[in-house]
């Protein structure tokens, strides 16, 4: 299944260790998943690990997995949809002096035909508040702080956002690929100013945000802990963007292919 998506994913323990040393980093949706999967792989590192998640019970275990390994987490429960919450977790951050490393990677599916959302507008309120303006609010208040500290902010994007759009996934789709436009926005900016801003494309990860879309079940998935790996390789090498090796051909074939593509098989899928 590597093969598929990110063929190498070893990294350097000892290289990862020397980069965050003393170092701190703050990861959003850390209570399961990716976000649970990184904290763990970085437990060793001996750097600060600021989790954020709206489930504290959850956040408590992987801290708990944390220490066991001999590292050192704070946990901070945050609807990251709700500004007044963000604005007190930006302030409890600032207060432990701020942030080297900060991984944005909370984020919420939606799919459903847009004739079953016709009196769901809350389907776009809610994609929209947590996949755009919660990690905008998150970066606007940082910034300073990360310029300071010469920083990485990684945005754990998805391939959907650089290929052709699908029927039914427009509430997610465009509320990761407004903030992954926001990211690319600001990036010279912030790049010219010691910030190292990294993107990482993700196809489909085996994950309990995937769990209510039936179709998925037996589709080929990353793991959890094959994107840990790949943070993990990120926050060593600090490139600007990681993708599948196949990405190149696939956004060729969004546009070569576009209205073949919604001909023949848009149909087929608004009819599912």
């Amino acid at each position: 299944m590597r093969l598929l998506f990110f063929p190498y994913l070893r990294y350097s323990s000892a290289r990862l260790n020397q980069r965050l040393a003393g170092k701190t980093v703050l990861i959003t949706g850390a209570s399961f998943g990716i976000g649970a999967s990184l904290a763990e792989s970085l437990a060793a590192s001996k750097c600060h690990l600021l989790l954020v998640a709206r489930t504290t019970e959850k956040l408590i275990e992987v801290k708990h997995k944390i220490e066991a390994r001999g590292g050192r987490a704070d946990v901070f429960s945050c609807d990251l949809t709700n500004p007044e919450e963000v604005d007190k977790l930006l302030a409890s951050i600032h207060q432990l002096g701020g942030v080297d490393v900060f991984v944005n990677n909370a984020g919420k599916s939606i799919r459903r035909s847009i004739f079953d959302a016709i009196d769901r507008r809350h389907d776009f309120s809610r994609t929209m508040n947590l996949n755009y303006f919660g990690p905008v609010q998150l970066m606007l208040s940082l910034i300073p702080v990360l310029v300071e500290r010469q920083a990485q902010v990684i945005n754990v994007s998805a391939v959907n956002v650089l290929l052709i759009p699908a029927p039914k996934w427009a509430a997610y789709q465009a509320s990761k690929t407004a903030f992954d436009q926001w990211f690319r926005c600001v990036g010279p900016e912030l790049n010219a100013r010691g910030v190292c801003m990294t993107s990482i494309y993700l196809p489909l990860v085996r994950t309990r945000m995937i769990e209510p879309t039936k179709a998925y079940t037996n589709m080929p998935a990353m793991l959890p802990e094959d994107v840990a790996a790949v943070i993990c390789k990120a926050i060593i090498s600090r490139r600007r963007t990681y993708a599948p090796w196949w990405m190149m051909a696939g956004q060729l074939a969004s546009v070569l292919l576009r209205w073949p593509f919604e001909a023949i098989v848009g149909n087929r899928w608004t009819q599912r």
